[in-house]
């Protein structure tokens, strides 16, 4: 797809990486438009008169989600979430953590009356995937769909 991406990849993330997955960093950046440093707050993506679509945080720590849902924008990551929120652009919150927690529970609710929609990472099942890339597709694909972006990478219900 010919659409402009930026990155913002966490020092968590990057260790999570390395563990759960054979990507590289370098790999992921490669995939992408743009890359930013989470401790950048010069970059434009940091501000709300920077246009851009919207953002998808994923996967979504417990940790990011309250800090969105707090409104504390310590990272380019938690920043940008804010901007979405401010401007009234679409955010997507790819949590993925279970069970919740009451905690959990009311930063969802909070982030998602401030405008944020929440996708936990719990793929349908409906289409019998095979592989766990046919989980991922979907999850991917749904995304896909929340940001208005069509897609045919995972099979739809019906």
């Amino acid at each position: 797809m010919d659409i402009g991406t930026n990155l913002i990849i966490t020092g968590a993330a990057k260790q999570i990486m390395e563990i759960e997955t054979d990507y590289q960093v370098k790999d992921v950046e490669a995939m992408v438009s743009r890359v930013y440093h989470e401790n950048d707050f010069t970059a434009p993506i940091a501000s709300g008169s920077h246009p851009f679509e919207g953002m998808v945080v994923a996967p979504c720590s417990m940790k990011t989600l309250g800090f969105i849902a707090s409104g504390i924008s310590d990272t380019l990551l938690t920043r940008t979430a804010d901007v979405c929120l401010k401007e009234g652009r679409k955010l997507i919150l790819m949590t993925r953590e279970t069970p919740l927690n009451q905690i959990h529970l009311k930063n969802m609710l909070q982030a998602q009356q401030a405008g944020a929609v929440i996708l936990p990472a719990c793929p349908g099942f409906y289409s019998k995937p095979q592989t766990i890339e046919e989980l991922v597709d979907i999850m991917v694909g749904r995304m896909l769909d929340l940001m208005g972006i069509e897609n045919e990478i995972y099979k739809r219900w019906g």
